[in-house]
């Protein structure tokens, strides 16, 4: 997924839970998104996210291939 496009997909979900990213290479991580780092020179752009269990996931914008709200289908349920 281009930076641009993950980033304004994930910015409205800073600090919300059960957001799910699926990567490029199939792993899905569910969890809370505690940070983006987009513009430190000699970075990755990447997100943060907390799973269940107090781990911390660091996921590079570019292998993200899809990212889920699943707090919308709780809402409309």
């Amino acid at each position: 997924m281009e930076v641009t496009k993950a980033l304004a997909a994930l910015r409205p979900l800073y600090g919300k839970d059960n957001v799910e990213v699926i990567t490029s290479d199939g792993i899905r991580i569910r969890g809370i998104v505690r940070s983006m780092k987009m513009t430190q020179a000699l970075t990755t752009p990447s997100v943060k996210i907390e799973r269940g269990d107090g781990e911390i996931i660091k996921i590079p914008f570019s292998s993200i291939t899809e990212i889920v709200d699943h707090n919308e289908r709780q809402n409309s349920e």
